[in-house]
C-alpha cells in the first residue's frame, strides 16, 4: 500500500519545462555535446550551406551578377538536359555500370569476411586483413596508373594474356574492356576494406546459437544458411541501401582518369557529363540542373528500396 502510494505521489510530480530539460542535459552531456559540435558545424558549412548553390540550376548563372541577381529561367536548364543528344548515352552508361558494379561487388565483401571470420589462426587472419585493406588507402590516381601500366600494348597483363591468343593492345582504348576493368580494379581496391562492416557483425553473433545448430547435428554448411547469415541479414540489408542510394553517383573520379574520347560511348556518365559542361565548358547552370536530377533520383532510390526492405523484412533505415 505504501509502495502504491509513493508511486502515485511520483506520477503526480509537475514535468520540468523543455528549457530546464535542455539546461539539465547540457550540464550532463556538455563533454559529448563539445565533441559533436564540430562535425555539426562541418555539415552544416559544407554540406546544407552549399545547397544554396542549388538555385543557379532555375537560373542563367552569371558569376558577375551572383546568385540572386542572375536571371530566372525556370526549368530550362532540366529540359535542354533532357531534349539532349547525349541524355540517354549518358543515362545507359550510368546505369549500366552501376548494376554491373553492384552486382559483381556487393557481395565479395560479404564472402571474405565469411572466409576469415572460419580461419582458425588468428596470426593468419590479421595477416590477410592487413593485405586486403592496404589497397584502399591507395590512390585512385595510384591505382588507375598502374592499371594503365599492366593493360599497355606491352603491359604485364597484356603480354601473359597474348600467351593464350590475346591480341596485344591498349585495353583502356577499347571499349569492350571498359567495364570488367572498371569494375575489377574496384572490386581489387575495395573489397578488403568494405569487409571490415561485416566482420564487426560477425563478432557480435551469440556463440550459443553456433553451440546450439552443433548440439542439433548441423555441420559448418548447414550453421552457415541456419544461423550466420541471418543474423547478418540486417547489415547487409542496410549496407544495401547505402549501395543503391550511391548508384547514380557511380565514381566519376576514377572514371575521367580510365576513359578518353575512343571510350566515350561506353564511359561517359552523368557525373563525367557534369564535370566537362561545369568545368570545361563553364555552364554552370546547366551542369547544377543535371547534378540536381542525379541527386534526386539518388534519393528516390534509397527512399524506395528503404521501403521496400521495411516491408519485406523489417530491416530499413528509418
Amino acid at each position: 500500500m505504501l509502495h502504491k502510494k509513493t508511486n502515485n505521489q511520483a506520477s503526480e510530480l509537475p514535468e520540468l519545462p523543455l528549457g530546464a530539460k535542455i539546461k539539465k542535459d547540457w550540464y550532463k552531456n556538455k563533454t559529448l555535446y563539445c565533441l559533436f559540435l564540430p562535425v555539426l558545424i562541418w555539415y552544416l558549412v559544407f554540406q546544407y550551406g552549399s545547397m544554396i548553390g542549388l538555385t543557379i540550376a532555375f537560373q542563367n548563372y552569371k558569376p558577375s551578377l551572383g546568385f540572386f541577381d542572375s536571371p530566372w529561367v525556370g526549368l530550362k536548364n532540366f529540359k535542354d538536359f533532357f531534349s539532349d543528344y547525349y541524355f540517354q548515352r549518358v543515362l545507359g552508361n550510368t546505369i549500366k555500370i552501376s548494376v554491373v558494379t553492384l552486382i559483381c561487388t556487393f557481395p565479395m565483401p560479404i564472402i571474405l569476411a565469411l572466409l576469415i571470420n572460419e580461419l582458425r589462426s588468428r596470426g593468419f587472419s590479421r595477416i590477410v586483413q592487413t593485405v586486403t585493406y592496404i589497397p584502399h588507402f591507395i590512390s585512385v590516381v595510384v591505382v588507375v596508373s598502374i592499371m594503365m601500366d599492366l593493360t599497355a600494348r606491352d603491359g604485364a597483363i597484356t603480354t601473359f594474356l597474348s600467351h593464350f591468343g590475346f591480341t596485344p593492345t591498349t585495353m583502356l582504348n577499347e571499349k569492350q574492356y571498359f567495364l570488367p576493368l572498371y569494375v575489377i580494379s574496384g572490386m581489387w581496391q575495395n573489397t578488403g576494406w568494405n569487409s571490415i562492416i561485416y566482420l564487426s557483425a560477425l563478432t557480435a553473433i551469440d556463440a550459443e546459437l553456433y553451440e546450439a545448430a552443433r548440439i542439433d547435428g548441423a555441420g559448418k554448411f548447414r550453421q552457415l544458411i541456419s544461423v550466420t547469415l541471418p543474423c547478418l541479414l540486417p547489415t547487409i540489408i542496410i549496407m544495401f541501401i547505402l549501395q543503391v542510394g550511391k548508384m547514380f553517383n557511380v565514381g566519376y573520379e576514377k572514371i575521367i582518369l580510365m576513359y578518353n574520347p575512343l571510350t566515350y560511348e561506353v564511359a561517359d556518365v552523368i557525373n563525367t557529363y557534369v564535370y566537362r559542361k561545369g568545368l570545361l565548358e563553364m555552364n554552370w547552370s546547366y551542369s547544377a540542373a543535371v547534378g540536381f536530377f542525379n541527386s534526386v533520383v539518388c534519393f528516390v532510390l534509397v527512399w524506395v528500396t528503404n521501403k521496400i526492405s521495411r516491408k519485406l523484412s523489417g530491416s530499413s533505415l528509418w
